[in-house]
């Protein structure tokens, strides 16, 4: 019988949510952070809901009971393939950057000759 997990993903063993993202701290050493606008329930949620959260599947997902949320790991380490976001909500913390004025070298002028 195949196992029920495939062991080439990560599993989660920790998680946190703060008022604008969510950490989950995988088995294998990594922590993956990513928007806490990406799960609208857990952006509504109250803080002490975001902290009751219960593990799937010894790690595969992680489950808000308070919020009837579900996420799994593969969705926070490739949401492209999992969720559809517009815009600003993929990519919150991207900032428009204006070009860097780099000074140019001017010559000094020596003192006229006359």
């Amino acid at each position: 019988m195949p196992p029920l997990v495939d062991r080439s993903e990560a599993l989660a063993v920790e998680v946190s949510c703060s008022n604008d993202a969510l950490a989950v701290v995988l088995d294998d050493g990594r922590t993956v952070s990513v928007p806490l606008v990406w799960f609208p329930r857990l952006v509504n949620a109250k803080p002490t809901e975001r902290s009751q959260w219960e593990l799937i599947g010894s790690g595969i997902g992680i489950h808000w009971e308070a919020v009837d949320e579900d996420i799994s790991v593969a969705s926070l380490l490739r949401p492209e393939k999992f969720m559809r976001l517009a815009g600003p909500a993929r990519h919150p913390t991207r900032v428009p950057t204006k070009p860097l004025r780099v000074p140019s070298a001017r010559k000094k002028s020596s003192p006229r000759r006359g």
